[in-house]
């Protein structure tokens, strides 16, 4: 709760993100070790030695500042770096308002700050899609995927799933310079969020169109190349009753999606619908994680005295 409370007031830093530096070490990392004369085998052992020379160091370094006196300060510090809550809620606001106000090209501009694909000549319809489809996404990777595994190992936990999500966004090309030296990045994210990734999206259903979200998941997910987005975004388009996916350019290829959801391409209002969704699965999540610690609380006395 504390460290969820903390990205609600604090956001992401403006300046001096650690996120910054760690993205210019792995960077660095890359330029050494990625060889593509080594061969695809070779390619794919530098890219796991890569992984665990960035990510395990400062994992394994919170974790045992967490054993520390005073160390359980560090858990809700490390939850507010790893969640993107506020952030996420700012962008689509932004891009919603743009789009309220008739400025296309603003709305243009900020919402290629959210995705990857050429925004520079997609219409309102456009701008709406690529909004709800990265809200949607990035509900689970920004927010409920870090939630996860703090709530699974603390701090560290969610530390880990956020410097493996970000090697991912890096690293998890299918190109010829990431196919092979990625395929550890891109592998290890899919591990880390598949219960997360699941789990929002049944959060997802449980706060639209449920029937028709369940049943989206369960019919075009598996048409999706990511098998972890697929049912995060196939069940929040089916709860919006939006119809997403389809023709979109990336890196000046056009690629031809499946097609999520069901019912009309989103409007404006829908980024809003979008980010109310994950603002109800946040608390929902945060709900369940304040009764479990309740009667974790609760039962424990009680176990105790039985043992004695």
């Amino acid at each position: 709760m504390a460290g969820a409370t903390l990205d609600r007031l604090l956001g992401e830093p403006k300046r001096w993100h650690p996120l910054v530096g760690f993205g210019r070490i792995a960077g660095r990392v890359e330029q050494v070790l990625n060889r593509p004369q080594d061969g695809p085998g070779g390619s794919r052992l530098a890219g796991l030695l890569a992984w665990s020379l960035v990510v395990l160091p400062p994992v394994l370094l919170a974790g045992f500042l967490c054993t520390l006196p005073f160390g359980w300060l560090l858990h809700p510090l490390l939850l507010c770096f790893a969640l993107g809550g506020r952030a996420l809620e700012e962008h689509g606001e932004r891009v919603a308002d743009d789009l309220a106000a008739g400025d296309l090209a603003a709305a243009r501009e900020h919402v290629g700050w959210m995705v990857s694909r050429d925004t520079s000549a997609l219409d309102a319809e456009g701008v709406s899609k690529a909004a709800v489809e990265s809200l949607l996404e990035n509900g689970n990777d920004a927010v409920f995927g870090a939630l996860f595994w703090f709530f699974l190992l603390g701090g560290p936990g969610a530390l880990l799933f956020r410097l493996a999500n970000t090697l991912d966004a890096m690293w998890g090309y299918r190109n010829d310079r990431f196919l092979a030296f990625g395929a550890a990045a891109a592998r290890l994210d899919d591990a880390l969020n598949y219960l997360p990734a699941r789990l929002t999206a049944l959060s997802y259903a449980l706060f639209g169109a449920t029937a028709r979200a369940l049943a989206c998941w369960r019919e075009q997910a598996p048409q999706w190349d990511s098998p972890n987005a697929g049912p995060v975004m196939a069940a929040g388009a089916g709860a919006l009753q939006v119809s997403l996916g389809g023709p979109a350019i990336y890196h000046g290829r056009l690629e031809v999606r499946p097609r999520l959801g069901e019912g009309r391409p989103p409007q404006a209002a829908d980024i809003h619908r979008a980010l109310a969704l994950v603002r109800y699965s946040l608390r929902l999540w945060l709900l369940l994680a304040l009764l479990l610690g309740l009667a974790v609380a609760l039962v424990a006395p009680l176990a105790g005295g039985a043992h004695a």
